[in-house]
């Protein structure tokens, strides 16, 4: 292209710049890019090219005149932009241009003239701009003013300087926060030694370790940061961060705001009345679902019911599910239901995705109430033996027009052997044709693939690979559209507003022809030995067309460059170059092309040596184990090094001894805690960690210590029901009830303490008694007559002390003078199922003027009356209450009485709802073999301290004489030494540390009596018969003896028996006994004289025995040998030809007679003859033609009747 061209068209984009609506926006480019262009164009030239531009040079002096700047030569130096669009200072900067490239013309023809001797050298003037020297100058300024930042920086963390104090170099920073979200406060500390921090919520100490569902706080290189999660009005507060060494402490302070977006404001989220309906909403989640298992394939439901009261029509709460704190929406494989007071969450197809903490939120106008909890999905069982098992969550990234990324997490179980790689297989939406994408395997977890389709949508899967094969493919991928990003966005965005500016049309020339500039920003993304990644961003300068690229390669220490794509130029700013040598170095460049040509290459990447840039990860740091619950453990553990590109990490769980390592999660997990579910209670386990990058696995960490599988041992809870059970004039007797939850530890004992009140006047707390208690009953002595008196009580257990009680009424310490007796105490319930529970309780302290003579129970039931449980007293300190409402919450109280009235109520017990845990065992009656009869009661959630109590009408069993106690593990027996009548009653059994878990069984005279009957069968067991012997009656004439037996076992034995004598397989007798089907057979081919009598099964199986006869005598042996004999001759007869049919006629309509008969097994050599008053008729006879036969069927047509007919035969003999 000539330099006049050039010109031209420069001015010709100059004026297209002007005349569009963004001229003010371009001008300053413009001016820069125009003298650009000069300073090169009069680098260059030489005289002969002068003499060319003035002749190619087709522009008009007035033309001239307005935008070219021209020296006493008549030589273009610049450009003369038009100032009717432009701002003043545009102007003023465009003439300072201008002259600075005069000055500049003027110098080049010096400096040309002084070398024009030398055509071999030429000179290039370049002059910055005071724009140009102003930026540099402030860069530099700002990069010592960085630098001095730094070395102080430095100085101050270098060890060997002087101590000083924490100093916070960057502060957290207040934030404000939609409700639900997750905040996360971040700062960086310097200081000598290293400081200590901690975090505060308006002054109270943060426990992150304690609370990790809430809060994550992590430290790494002086920088800190504490996570909020899923934030609530209630954190909405002042944080500090306290960083303290041995120089002082120092504290940075943020505030955190939470707040809602509701009727298109922002306001703080209502905990309370709703002024839209004019009530108070309260949620009640119910029927929880817990820790669910499922296997890859199967179907699972999660539901909760909801309780919403008040109850207002055609109001619906809004009912949300997550997922690892990730919103759901209802999809192919989730599906959601909400029948208007439970909510269900369906789960179809599980995959090992679907695995996760899934969390129900229930936002009402009032508030909201959650439930969370953890879903497993095992692997389904492999086709071939030691593959591995599927990859998992397939996702697809940064899609273009022709590429796209496809990553995938590796699974928990790689099989026998490590995988080898993986294989990416592609499917075009509508269409079931799977593609593989890579013919190698891939190492990587991470894949870009090539060769799409502009304007297609594809789904992706990923199979693993080891030396035993290939594992199932994954679950697919969503499905992903290749088109250009910024394609998508727009799709995105939806429709724009209608445009409503002016569009002008020029007579300018298209830029169609235009070549494309260099792309720039090039760059390796990725390097790893299978492949290596090229990111760019397109040119400016490409017209109105599309631009395509070519990818050039160059080896290091070499001077050729080499195409790669060739054939086909990539339409994506992504490319991704395969098999290239490993180990070596290589330079990457790209060109532009479209219709117009092809540009100039970018920039050199610089050496990129073929090679995994990513490493796998270290092994995490040390794994310990806690223990949490009856078939939990909590894991935690050590982060890896390097754990900025991990994955997340698995967990894996072994029994002692038996080196069988089992995967605990089958999705990794991103913290280092978790817990791990499923596991059996009392199994003593060790756990290990790996954790996984895209590269692959690190080494597994060291195991941690065994751990028990246990219920983990907590704090008791507060005692309940503090009351007065006597008064004196200087003491008290208070009594309370146990608590509701002991932790998992014996109760040791209680403190009581007490204050004073006058009035609204209240004193400190006071300890009455230093040393616990071990009963819930205590006589506080030493106090003042007419006072008033408070008391609490702590329960105490090996892990610590509970905290107090509510404060009991005011209590006046005067004496009692009333006749009736005073309130028992100690009420507490067991045996909870969903129609009934047993409730017990302790005499009242004070019985008034005589001995306490029955006790009257009340019921309440949640917002109902009080109403007695039964019309007449009872004496004894227990009742079982039946007719309960299943889900419903009752409350219970006990009246004493005594020959005087019915004292005052005892401090009521509950609310207690009636159900059946999930669980629930109850005392099995078991009879063995030996016919020992026992009680049996088993537990699957005791803790370490847990005994099996047990007692008789609810009174602990001291007399050993009639039961033997026997415990192994979760399973407890009592065993009857002598049963009689002395041992009838109600027999319980109570497990301590536990959860109320408790049973009972009434034993009563007749079940007494079943269970001696059932003791003696098993003493003396019979073999029962379904079948007594028979007989049966076989062709030939053979006897066949049967009988079916009812229960045995493989080693039953028969005896066979005839007249008491022993018979055994031979010629005259065949036995048989198929235990499959329990059938005993004995056969007899004939009965002679001798087999009359009695034919004897004798069965033997261990102890057990059994025995069926059949007796064969008199008038029935007779008949049945006759029969045998008879069937034997039939049999015989029968091997010859023989009637089947004997010769009969038939009188047709026309009144002839056919003889008929039919015979049976008749063979090729079998004669038949017909006789006529016995003689033979023989083939010549007239008669010979009435003879027929058909399939056995003998006829002879004798026409009208008129003589007798009879008889045939054949070679064996004649018959009649």
């Amino acid at each position: 292209m000539s330099a006049s061209s050039q010109v031209q068209k420069e001015e010709r984009n100059l004026e297209t710049r002007y005349e569009s609506s963004y001229h003010q926006s371009s001008l300053s480019s413009v001016s820069h890019q125009s003298y650009a262009a000069h300073t090169s164009f009069e680098g260059v030239k030489t005289s002969k090219t002068k003499k060319q531009e003035k002749k190619l040079t087709a522009l008009s002096k007035k033309d001239k005149r307005r935008h070219l700047a021209l020296d006493t030569e008549d030589e273009v130096i610049g450009y003369v932009v038009p100032v009717f669009r432009s701002s003043h200072l545009a102007t003023q900067e465009l003439m300072e241009t201008q002259e600075e490239v005069k000055e500049e013309g003027v110098g080049y023809v010096v400096m040309r003239n002084l070398f024009a001797r030398d055509s071999a050298y030429q000179v290039k003037v370049e002059k910055k701009s005071h724009t140009k020297c102003m930026r540099e100058s402030a860069d530099r300024l700002t990069l010592g003013k960085k630098m001095q930042e730094k070395q102080e920086f430095h100085k101050k963390m270098n060890p060997d300087s002087l101590t000083h104090p924490p100093e916070f170099t960057v502060k957290p920073r207040g934030q404000t926060v939609w409700e639900g979200k997750n905040v996360t406060l971040h700062c960086t500390v310097a200081g000598w030694p290293k400081p200590r921090v901690a975090w505060y919520k308006n002054n109270v100490l943060i426990d992150a370790k304690a609370h990790p569902e809430k809060y994550t706080a992590e430290s790494s290189y002086n920088m800190h940061s504490l996570e909020i999660k899923k934030c609530n009005f209630s954190d909405t507060a002042e944080y500090r961060i306290s960083a303290l060494n041995v120089k002082g402490e120092s504290s940075a302070f943020a505030s955190v705001i939470i707040k809602r977006f509701k009727d298109e404001e922002i306001c703080e989220r209502p905990h309370g009345y709703s002024p839209e309906y004019g009530v108070t909403f309260r949620t009640s989640i119910i029927d929880k679902f817990g820790v669910a298992f499922g296997r890859e394939g199967e179907t699972m439901s999660l539901g909760c019911t909801v309780v919403i009261y008040p109850t207002v029509k055609r109001y619906q709460p809004e009912v949300l599910w997550y997922r690892n704190d990730v919103l759901l929406a209802p999809s192919k494989w989730v599906h959601m239901h909400w029948s208007g007071d439970r909510a269900t969450l369906t789960l179809v197809h599980l995959n090992k995705e679907d695995e996760g903490l899934y969390t129900l939120r229930i936002n009402t106008k009032s508030g909201f109430d959650t439930h969370s909890a953890y879903v497993f999905v095992r692997d389904t069982d492999v086709e071939v033996e030691g593959v591995p098992v599927a990859p998992l969550d397939v996702r697809c990234h940064d899609a273009n027009k022709d590429y796209v990324v496809v990553t995938w997490k590796q699974p928990a179980v790689e099989g026998s052997s490590p995988i080898l790689g993986y294989f990416i297989d592609r499917c075009e939406v509508g269409t079931q044709q799977w593609i593989q994408c890579n013919d190698t395997p891939v190492k990587y977890a991470r894949f870009p693939v090539t060769g799409i389709i502009e304007g297609r949508s594809y789904i992706f899967r990923v199979s693993a690979l080891n030396k035993c094969g290939v594992s199932r493919p994954s679950r697919v991928s969503d499905p992903v559209v290749a088109m250009d990003p910024s394609d998508r966005a727009r799709l995105r965005a939806g429709p724009s507003a209608p445009w409503t500016g002016v569009i002008r049309f020029t007579e300018e020339d298209p830029t169609v022809g235009v070549i494309p500039g260099s792309p720039t920003d090039l760059e390796v993304t990725e390097a790893t030995k299978s492949y290596v990644v090229l990111s760019w961003k397109p040119p400016l300068q490409r017209g109105h067309e599309g631009v395509m690229y070519y990818i050039e390669k160059c080896l290091v220490g070499t001077d050729t460059w080499q195409r790669v794509n060739t054939g086909m130029p990539v339409k994506s700013p992504r490319f991704a170059l395969f098999d290239l040598a490993e180990g070596k170095s290589y330079n990457f460049r790209v060109r532009s092309c479209n219709s117009a040509g092809v540009g100039e290459p970018s920039e050199e990447t610089g050496a990129t040596t073929v090679g995994d840039r990513l490493d796998l990860p270290s092994a995490p740091g040390p794994v310990v184990a806690i223990r949490n619950t009856a078939s939990s453990v909590v894991v935690t553990w050590g982060a890896s090094k390097e754990d900025k590109s991990l994955v997340r990490y698995y967990i894996e769980v072994s029994v002692v001894g038996s080196n069988v390592w089992v995967p605990c999660n089958n999705k990794p997990v991103k913290g280092t805690r978790f817990v791990c579910h499923g596991l059996n209670t009392d199994d003593n386990c060790v756990f290990r960690v790996k954790s996984v990058n895209a590269a692959g696995y690190s080494t597994h960490s060291s195991e941690s210590e065994a751990c028990i599988v246990k219920q983990s041992i907590e704090v008791p809870s507060p005692p309940s029901a503090v009351t007065l059970l006597e008064r004196v004039r200087d003491y008290m007797v208070v009594g309370w009830q146990a608590p509701a939850k002991t932790g998992g530890a014996d109760i040791r004992g209680y403190y009581l303490d007490y204050r004073t009140v006058k009035g609204n006047v209240k004193s400190k707390w006071h300890e009455v008694n230093l040393k616990a208690v071990t009963t819930t009953t205590y006589k506080v002595e030493n106090l003042k007559e007419n006072l008033f008196y408070q008391f609490q009580v702590r329960a105490v257990n090996q892990t610590g002390i509970s905290e107090g009680s509510v404060p009991s009424t005011p209590f006046e310490c005067k004496e009692w003078t009333v006749a009736v007796p005073g309130p028992s105490h100690g009420l507490r319930v067991l045996e909870v199922r969903k129609d009934s529970m047993v409730l017990l309780w302790e005499p009242p302290t004070f019985n008034g003027r005589s001995s306490v003579t029955g006790y009257y129970v009340d019921i309440k039931e949640e917002k109902g009356k009080w109403r007695g449980v039964q019309e007449r007293s009872t004496k004894e300190t227990y009742m079982k209450i039946s007719g309960l409402k299943e889900g419903t919450s009752y409350q219970l109280c006990v009246f004493a009485k005594n020959v005087v009235g019915v004292g005052g109520p005892s401090k009521s017990l509950g609310p207690v709802v009636a159900e059946t845990r999930p669980g629930t065992n109850e005392i099995v009656v078991d009879v063995d073999d030996d016919g020992v009869i026992s009680m049996i009661f088993e537990c699957s959630e005791m803790s370490e301290g847990s005994q099996f109590v047990w007692s008789k009408n609810y009174k602990a069993l001291t007399d050993t004489s009639r039961l033997n106690i026997e415990t192994v593990g979760g399973k407890s027996r009592a065993i009857f030494k002598d049963p009689s009548l002395e041992d009838l009653g109600t027999y319980s059994c109570v497990v301590t540390n536990t959860d109320g878990v408790s049973s009972s069984y009434t034993l009563t005279e007749e079940g007494l009596k079943r269970l001696l009957e059932l003791s003696n069968e098993h003493q003396f067991p019979i073999i029962p018969f379904k079948s007594d012997m028979a007989i049966e009656l076989q062709e030939k004439g053979r006897v066949r003896f049967w009988a079916e037996v009812g229960k045995f076992t493989a080693n039953c034995q028969v005896e066979y028996v005839f007249n008491d004598n022993i018979v055994t397989q031979g010629k005259k007798y065949t036995m048989n006994f198929d235990k499959n089907t329990g059938i005993i057979e004995m056969f007899m081919d004939s009965l002679e004289v001798t087999d009359e009598g009695t034919f004897t099964f004798n069965l033997v199986d261990g102890k057990a025995t059994g025995r069926t006869s059949l007796v064969l005598i008199g008038q029935e042996f007779a008949e049945l040998q006759k029969k045998s004999e008879f069937e034997r001759a039939e049999w015989v007869r029968k091997q010859g030809p023989h009637f089947v049919e004997y010769l009969s006629f038939e009188v047709t309509p026309e009144c002839d007679v056919y003889l008929k008969c039919k015979v049976g097994n008749i063979k090729a050599d079998t004669e038949i003859a017909w006789f006529k008053d016995k003689i033979e008729i023989e083939e010549g006879d007239e008669d010979a033609q009435k003879i027929g036969i058909t399939e056995g069927v003998l006829s002879f047509n004798i026409g009208k009747v008129r003589q007798l007919w009879e008889g045939f035969g054949d070679e064996k003999g004649i018959q009649k």
